[in-house]
């Protein structure tokens, strides 16, 4: 199967009468309104051609990379030279970077997944998602394929972030296999973020609405979290956020994969936030596509 969108040559057909609800015409296509009557395989083919879509046009247009190639270089210089010395307590940068590089791994997930809201709305301006609702495929497969694919860029960030993180030191004190683990949790929680900025770029109007609102979302959970800095340091009222913030959950998960220490807590919590954000935010993401007009 092959899906081709072109908005120059392909202005959008837009959805048919009555928002998806039974089995529409499209310009003398018939086109089903419920994937739930699309098989399992054929959902699956529909998932594969989108994949390859989104790839193509990141082939076509290589900057659309640069987040994930340049970013984990960017903040791992950043922190382990300029603000290592100094939040290590000691100048210590060698033990910072064992610190710092694993929750780096927590935070690659929400920076790049932030960016997949902007996309969409994009996408919805120029009215490629009217494209799609107009073929008979999966609502899902569309936002499914956009997930695998940023999974991809996310796999790409963390490869790159341990390469620096080895270059500058970092000392995997467990084992190749609890690495791996940590990557794996770190994609499986990012997967989920995914899903939020979906929702995000399905509700609101503009691209710079998305990144506004992202930041203000983003920033909070970053800074006041235990990526950069143990939460023993910071004052009690922010001690406690960083206790109850998803992505303290994570990165400590990943630094006792990295380093060892308490494992079992972090992972229950990381698992169970990423399972809760995915079951709410993925059939709203969904349903709100289908919606979209």
């Amino acid at each position: 199967m092959s899906i081709h969108t072109d908005t120059r040559t392909a202005p959008p057909s837009g959805p048919a009468e009555g928002g998806g609800a039974g089995t529409r015409e499209t310009r003398g296509a018939v086109v089903p309104a419920g994937e739930g009557r699309i098989r399992p395989r054929a959902h699956l083919r529909h998932i594969g051609a989108l994949v390859r879509r989104n790839t193509l046009q990141i082939k076509r247009n290589p900057e659309s990379m640069a987040d994930a190639l340049l970013m984990p270089i960017v903040f791992t210089l950043l922190f382990v030279f300029v603000f290592g010395g100094a939040i290590s307590g000691q100048g210590n940068r060698d033990a910072y970077v064992n610190y710092v590089v694993p929750g780096l791994m927590a935070m690659m997930g929400l920076s790049i997944a932030m960016a997949v809201g902007a996309g969409i709305n994009d996408d919805v301006g120029k009215g490629v998602m009217d494209r799609f609702r107009s073929m008979p495929i999966a609502r899902s497969s569309v936002l499914i394929a956009k997930v695998v694919v940023e999974l991809a860029r996310m796999a790409v960030a963390m490869v790159i972030l341990l390469a620096m993180g080895f270059a500058l030191g970092l000392d995997v004190k467990t084992s190749a296999l609890h690495l791996l683990a940590a990557m794996g949790l770190s994609l499986l929680f990012g997967a989920s973020l995914v899903w939020i900025f979906i929702l995000l770029g399905l509700s609101v109007k503009t691209p710079q609405e998305v990144q506004g609102l992202g930041v203000l979302v983003v920033l909070p959970l970053q800074f006041g979290s235990s990526i950069f800095a143990p939460p023993s340091t910071m004052p009690g009222w922010l001690e406690t956020f960083t206790e109850y913030n998803p992505l303290s959950n994570l990165a400590d998960a990943a630094r006792a994969l990295v380093n060892g220490g308490e494992l079992a807590g972090p992972v229950t919590w990381t698992l169970g936030w990423a399972v809760a954000i995915t079951v709410i935010t993925a059939p709203l993401a969904v349903a709100r596509f289908c919606r979209k007009s």
